[in-house]
């Protein structure tokens, strides 16, 4: 009789690995990814069916308002990288900080900013900036023992942070990295923003200058023919109008070649938005001027009024103002942001090694020593451990009355320390703070989708295929009707049915279908947040307008912020003028 096998024994360590592996594949998270290039709300539909497609995105988000894809996904299945692939295979950009983009680094520069604890001399700063510039790929190296500081640019291909803190370490002094955080990631976001919005007025100016004289030429016939120089007659020097017209729309078509090199790409590929509107309009009419340009150099003069340049360059400076001043519009709503991240201080002053350090608050860690003065606003959450103090909470309770704080009591980040002085332990710091996460909640609320916002969406999504049906059905029946290419009628020939084609397609081109609802959305949350009123969600606000009744939980969340003489009552013998003089006094 054979003897029974004894159970295989799974050790510990295989047991955890294989639950953590489980637990990873069943994990959720979700990352934000700042997209450039996006211009309207077919853009952001366009990114979102890309991002989709991956098996492991759960949910995606795209605002065209923010420039910000938000995306949930299982990261058993998919990571970061997948995702930023994904935006740029549909046709946009993902910006990465220190100018990392795509899997190489090569060529590109990196920035590292440290506290560098210990340095309290010129010569301490001499030791480390020695030891920064003996790291190969070190650029550039800026120190500054007065503010313990040191920044480095480097190549990102040769080496990275770490081995730059370790240089500074090994130098005998203790590197502390400067995080970005959320403020400088704002601020450089704005930074991006207003460098589209310069670019873009920049397009419009040289579209619109070089448009001015081809619109002159085209239509002060129509008032006078003698508006028009004698050398630039149509009926009389055809070719010499028509190649002026030519020459002055190229820098008009260079400007705007983005609504070609993605419109039309886009189109290609099966993902059209308003781009390939404007790029098919567009570029039809300007076809057709070139082919009626090169029928004048050939003899045909009559299509000197069939050059439609004049419709082509009008159109892109019009559709490159309506750009520039939906990003005027999307700047705005970011200002609420704005305000609240600035409640929150730019330093903090910190124990370490028994001196006193003042940091940028992202340097800020868990369990270190704060110290805070009358008057400062308090840099991060924590509690006391030292002094006392009443402390304004109002940016947080909508509460007037200063709070007393003792030893052991709790405070929050951006509150205001009015009287004494006291220190405290750091608890929460970085995105973990009150404020951090009230920014966060508002973030989301702006750029969540409220139903009626789902609705614009799906109509934006099948907007532009319909648009392009029916300018070709309208193509079609003018053909049929025999106002085709050429057509020889009454006053010349004729592209009536191409123009009908190209009307439909260029009217079709604003994108407020996609844009209002997002942008009532973000301003509606971004003026609640100013006022203290905060939003979960965009479908809260949406709601907002069947509410009948609001139930407060006290009356000071409803107070202005300051107190104010409501009644006097003087008691007998004294008049109120004496009293109110009195309590002035007091």
């Amino acid at each position: 009789m054979k003897p029974m096998k004894k159970p295989k024994k799974v050790d510990r360590a295989s047991r955890q690995a294989k639950r953590q592996h489980t637990q990873r594949h069943a994990e959720t998270a979700t990352c934000e990814l700042p997209v450039t290039g996006m211009h309207c709300a077919s853009c952001a539909a366009t990114i979102e069916r890309e991002l989709r497609k991956d098996p492991g995105v759960k949910e995606a988000n795209v605002s065209v308002l923010t420039n910000k894809a938000r995306i949930s996904y299982d990261v058993g299945k998919t990571d970061e990288g997948r995702l930023k692939a994904a935006v740029k295979k549909a046709g946009y950009d993902v910006y990465e900080e220190t100018g990392k983009k795509g899997t190489t680094n090569a060529g590109k520069a990196g920035l590292a900013e440290f506290t560098v604890l210990g340095m309290g001399s010129t010569h301490c700063e001499g030791v480390v900036t020695k030891a920064l510039q003996a790291v190969k790929g070190v650029q550039e190296v800026e120190t500054s023992y007065a503010k313990e500081y040191a920044k480095v640019t480097y190549d990102a291909a040769t080496t990275n942070e770490t081995a730059l803190k370790e240089a500074i370490d090994g130098a005998g002094y203790e590197a502390v990295r400067i995080a970005p955080g959320r403020q400088a990631l704002h601020d450089h976001e704005r930074a991006l923003r207003e460098q589209e919005r310069t670019v873009l007025f920049r397009k419009f100016l040289i579209a619109a200058l070089f448009t001015a004289p081809i619109l002159y030429l085209s239509m002060a016939e129509l008032i006078s023919g003698s508006l028009i120089p004698s050398f630039l007659q149509p009926a009389t020097h055809p070719i010499t109008y028509a190649l002026t017209l030519l020459v002055f729309s190229l820098p008009v078509i260079v400007v705007g070649r983005h609504f070609y090199t993605k419109g039309l790409v886009n189109l290609v590929k099966g993902r059209p938005n308003m781009d390939s509107l404007i790029g098919l309009g567009t570029g039809a009419a300007y076809l057709y001027g070139l082919y009626a340009t090169a029928s004048i150099l050939l003899g045909t003069v009559v299509f000197v009024r069939e050059l439609y340049f004049e419709t082509a360059s009008v159109i892109i400076v019009l559709i490159l103002l309506g750009k520039y001043l939906e990003e005027l519009t999307k700047g705005r709503t970011s200002e609420a942001i704005k305000r609240l991240m600035g409640l929150a201080p730019k330093s903090a002053t910190v124990k370490r090694n028994g001196k006193e350090l003042t940091l940028p608050v992202a340097d800020v860690q868990m369990g270190d020593l704060v110290v805070v003065k009358p008057g400062e606003r308090i840099p991060v959450d924590g509690i006391i451990v030292e002094g006392s103090s009443s402390v304004d909470e109002s940016m947080l309770t909508g509460e007037s009355i200063p709070v007393e704080k003792q030893q052991g009591d709790k405070v929050v980040g951006a509150t205001i320390n009015k009287h004494g002085s006291f220190t405290f332990r750091a608890e929460k710091v970085g995105n973990e703070t009150a404020l951090a996460q009230i920014i966060k909640l508002v973030e989301e609320a702006q750029t969540s989708r409220a139903p009626i916002a789902r609705l614009a969406d799906k109509a934006a999504g099948i907007f532009v295929p319909v648009v392009l049906a029916i300018a070709l059905l309208a193509l079609a029946a003018w053909l049929v009707a025999g106002f085709g290419f050429g057509v020889a009628l009454p006053g010349g020939t004729t592209l009536f049915a191409l123009t009908a084609a190209i009307t439909v397609l260029v009217i079709a081109c604003p994108c407020a279908l996609g844009l209002a609802t997002p942008t009532a959305i973000m301003v509606g949350t971004g003026k609640g947040a100013e006022l203290g009123v905060l939003f979960k969600n965009a479908t809260a606000l949406e709601h907002l307008h069947k509410t009948t009744t609001i139930v407060f939980d006290k009356t000071g969340t409803l107070t202005e912020g300051k107190p104010v003489v409501t009644d006097i009552i003087p008691a007998k013998g004294m008049n109120e003028e004496e009293l109110l003089t009195l309590a002035a006094s007091a």
